[in-house]
C-alpha cells in the first residue's frame, strides 16, 4: 500500500496564526547530562504550543454564534480554566473512512491557486468529476497552498488574503452531509486581501451550524502530484480533554 502522511512538519518559526501560542521545542536534557551507571544515557524535551498550531483538528467547541456552541450548547455554561465540559476535541471518534480529494488547483491548470480566491460550489463540483460525495466521507481541499508553506508570512496572507472555500461552498459540503473537511491554509476558509481573520463565516456554518469539524494546515500537494483523488482517510486526534482543538497527523492510505 501507498500511505501519503498529510501532516506539515513542526519546527520552531513555522507560520501559524497570531491568535494561538508559537510553536516552541526546547531539548531540555541532553545526552551527558546524566549518565547511568553502565554508561547509559536519555535525552529528552519539552514542547510549548497551542492547540491551533500546524495541521490540527478544530472541535466544535472552538467557534460560538451569539454564545451558542453546535446544538444550541450554551458556551458559557461549558467552559471554565479548564476547558470544555462539552465538545473538546476529545469528544471526536477516530475517523477512519472514504476520503476524497478536490483538487480546486488543477481545475484551474494551477499548482497553486491565487492568493484571495474564493473556491466555489461550481470549483468543487468540477473537481468531483465522475467521483460522488458521500455521507460521512472527509472532503480535502486542494488549493496548492501548501506549497508555500516555506514562505511564511506569504503562506499566511495577511495583506494578500489566502484560497478557500466561501460560504456557498461550505453549505455544498453540508448538503452532502461530510464527517470532517480539510484544507491547506492556516484558517481553511477564503480569506480575502486584507480581511485578515476578523470574520470567518465558513467556520460558523462547519462548526456551529453543521457539527462538521476543520482540518487546517494540512499537506496536500503530494496527494496532487499523484493525482489521487481517493484513498482510506485516517484521522486521529490528540485527547486533550477540552481542549479547542488538537494537532494531528492525517494519513491517506492507497491499497
Amino acid at each position: 500500500m501507498k500511505v501519503f502522511d498529510l501532516a506539515q512538519p513542526m519546527r520552531r518559526g513555522i507560520p501559524q496564526s497570531p491568535n494561538h501560542p508559537a510553536y516552541h521545542h526546547s531539548l531540555v536534557r541532553r545526552h551527558g547530562d546524566m549518565v547511568r551507571a553502565g554508561g547509559g544515557s536519555a535525552a529528552n524535551d519539552v514542547l510549548v504550543m497551542g492547540t491551533h498550531v500546524g495541521t490540527h483538528v478544530d472541535a466544535l467547541a472552538h467557534v460560538s454564534q451569539d454564545g451558542l456552541l453546535h446544538g444550541g450548547v450554551v458556551a458559557a455554561e461549558v467552559q471554565s480554566d479548564a476547558g470544555f465540559a462539552r465538545l473538546g476535541i476529545d469528544e471526536f471518534a477516530p475517523y477512519v473512512g472514504r476520503g476524497v480529494f478536490l483538487d480546486v488547483a488543477r481545475v484551474h491548470g494551477a499548482e497553486v491557486l491565487p492568493a484571495g480566491y474564493e473556491v466555489t460550489v461550481a470549483d468543487l463540483e468540477a473537481a468531483c468529476g465522475d467521483l460522488s460525495i458521500n455521507p460521512g466521507d472527509a472532503v480535502l481541499i486542494g488549493t496548492g497552498w501548501s506549497r508555500r508553506f516555506s514562505e511564511g508570512a506569504s503562506f499566511l496572507g495577511t495583506r494578500t488574503g489566502v484560497p478557500g472555500p466561501g460560504e456557498a461552498a461550505a453549505r455544498w459540503l453540508v448538503e452532502r452531509e461530510v464527517a470532517v473537511t480539510g484544507a491547506e491554509t492556516i484558517a481553511y476558509e477564503h480569506i480575502a486581501p486584507g480581511a485578515g481573520h476578523a470574520s470567518l463565516p465558513v467556520h460558523r456554518i462547519l462548526l456551529v451550524d453543521a457539527g462538521i469539524n476543520i482540518v487546517e494546515t494540512m499537506l496536500l500537494s503530494e496527494l496532487a502530484d499523484a493525482g489521487v483523488t481517493e484513498f482510506q482517510f485516517i484521522l486521529a486526534p490528540l485527547r486533550l480533554v477540552g481542549a479547542t482543538g488538537s494537532p494531528v497527523r492525517p494519513l491517506a492510505v492507497i491499497p
